[in-house]
């Protein structure tokens, strides 16, 4: 980067993320790959020279993942980015090499920086790329007080670039990729070390930058997320489904669509619909004729699909009451924040007193409320709060809700000042 761009990114830092209304903005160049479009690495014998270009490489890596979601089955990646100084960038097929598990290796100990990591850790992690510390550029942004923390708004904000759109939302399963597809991939992590560098000095001058790491380290340090119990309970719309009698056929259509969109490595809605599936479930249908008369069953599905469904929604039907889905379990922690005046009233002054400490208190820091601290962390303490309403004791009920150290610090007293006030 020039001297001309570094100064223009400390201006776009220390403004806010842009130059003030009343100066004129210069045309923003469209970034351009240094070394241009890499070839796809698609076999074992590629894949080693990688591996031994990017051990041999020197500072952070940059690293993205390119995912087909709403076209297919699960999230797996269907490309990975990389980009290291001695090493160039490289676009990986994980289709052609499944395992990248010497990858991860041979990057064990560098730092990793990602655009909103936890979205595509999941999948890396999959191929055999786990990080062992990492640098969060769109976190870093959150932390940082910029309004917008997309990579292209990023990269456009600190470094004085325009990054190409319109294909972040594509396809990625399919093969061969375009190469304006390729050429987009690449541009993704051409500036993600530039991009971490600024953020890092800009962090730093705010006094914040113990904070981001120890974000990033609680990111890296996360086990897998478990898997979800009940998944068909989340169908979207579920909120009509009252009887029990219903809620089998809400399971039974889902797990069937499961079964299939597995089976074909297609996105579940693309099987069928979750309106379609709440349908059938309210309606509890006779027959395929009153089936497909529904929203989401029309002229378009043929009789053998129809036929599967209605087998689904039968099967729910014949269930007996005993086997008949439970209404969803409460879950833990406090009840939902709008019942809190008629069951408790004193707790919700409390929550209505912390949540006016901590919006106020993220106003004067410059960053997100939900950065500060989570609002499920302020309704729990708020719920239950500790018998002794003394900086200690609310600081270790705080990082017991899993908090961080530069949170409870920040948050405590304010939080104190508030419960304290309501008591």
């Amino acid at each position: 980067m020039t001297d001309a761009q570094e100064t223009a990114a400390d201006l776009r830092t220390t403004t806010g993320g842009g130059p003030p209304d009343d100066v004129e903005k210069a045309p923003i160049p469209l970034l351009e790959p240094r070394e241009g479009i890499p070839p796809v690495v698609a076999d074992e014998d590629a894949l080693a020279r990688v591996v031994a270009a990017f051990a041999a490489g020197t500072g952070p890596v940059a690293v993205d993942a390119e995912r087909a979601s709403g076209y297919r089955y699960g999230q797996r990646a269907y490309l990975v980015q990389l980009r290291r100084e001695g090493a160039g960038s490289a676009l990986i097929d994980p289709v052609g090499c499944p395992d990248l598990s010497a990858l991860g290796e041979a990057l064990s100990g560098t730092e990793w920086i990602l655009h909103a990591a936890t979205q595509d850790l999941p999948c890396l992690r999959e191929i055999g790329m786990v990080p062992t510390s990492l640098f969060d550029t769109e976190l870093a942004g959150r932390l940082a007080g910029f309004p917008r923390v997309g990579l292209g708004a990023m990269v456009e904000s600190v470094l004085g670039y325009a990054l190409e759109k319109g294909h972040s939302a594509v396809d990625w399963s399919t093969r061969p990729l375009p190469e304006p597809w390729l050429r987009y991939a690449a541009l993704d992590v051409e500036l993600l070390v530039d991009l971490r560098d600024a953020l890092e000095k800009e962090l730093d001058r705010q006094g914040k930058l113990e904070w981001a790491r120890q974000e990033f380290d609680a990111i890296a340090a996360a086990p897998p997320a478990p898997p979800r119990k009940d998944p068909w309970r989340r169908t979207s719309g579920m909120h009509k489904v009252r009887r029990r009698r219903q809620m089998a056929v809400v399971r039974e259509l889902w797990e069937s669509r499961d079964r299939i969109a597995q089976r074909r490595d297609v996105s579940p809605g693309k099987v069928l619909g979750d309106a379609a599936i709440v349908e059938a479930a309210l309606a509890l249908p006779a027959n395929v004729h009153a089936l497909s008369a529904l929203p989401g069953y029309g002229q378009r599905m043929g009789r053998r699909q129809l036929e599967q469904w209605m087998a689904a929604v039968d099967r729910a039907k014949a269930l007996p009451e005993n086997e008949l889905p439970q209404p969803g379990a409460t879950p833990a922690g406090p009840p939902p924040p709008r019942s809190w005046v008629d069951k408790d009233p004193a707790a919700a002054a409390r929550l209505a007193a912390a949540r006016t400490a901590v919006s106020a208190l993220a106003e004067g820091l410059n960053l997100p409320q939900e950065n500060l601290i989570t609002p499920d962390t302020v309704r729990r303490l708020c719920w239950e709060p500790p018998q002794r309403l003394e900086p200690e004791a609310v600081a270790q009920a705080l990082a017991g809700y899993g908090a961080r150290p530069w949170q409870v610090e920040q948050v405590t007293p304010a939080l104190v000042r508030a419960l304290a006030a309501t008591a």
